[in-house]
């Protein structure tokens, strides 16, 4: 078996498991009930799959110029995601769009409790 054929297994297997991995994140965004599961769903798993799908396309390219580009979009990605993610859970708490009986800790309230002025 040769090193390209090896690749080219390994590309199929890390395309099929991203893309599984990106369905899944799809099926937990409709599903989940509330914006705090939602985003768990919409972060973990969608990032992954993408990794995943970036790295079966740079061993089934194998150029270096394609390889740079798929390692920006994931450092991107990897950059901007837990970010994003957090101010849309931050946005998301302070409209009352969280489910709070479902909360084990809620460290938020007691930090923008000592926080309010009034």
């Amino acid at each position: 078996m040769s090193w390209g054929t090896l690749c080219d297994w390994a590309a199929e297997g890390c395309l099929l498991l991203g893309a599984a991995l990106c369905f899944v994140a799809g099926i937990g965004l409709l599903r989940l009930p509330d914006t705090l599961t939602r985003m768990h769903a919409a972060t973990k798993p969608q990032v992954l799959g993408l990794l995943l799908v970036l790295l079966g396309v740079a061993l089934r390219l194998r150029s270096w110029v394609d390889l740079g580009t798929l390692v920006l979009i994931g450092t991107f990605q990897l950059m901007t995601v837990p970010v994003a993610a957090h101010m849309v859970g931050r946005a998301a708490y302070r409209t009352g769009q969280v489910r709070s009986d479902q909360l084990v800790v809620d460290e938020l309230d007691d930090h923008l409790t000592r926080s309010d002025p009034s």
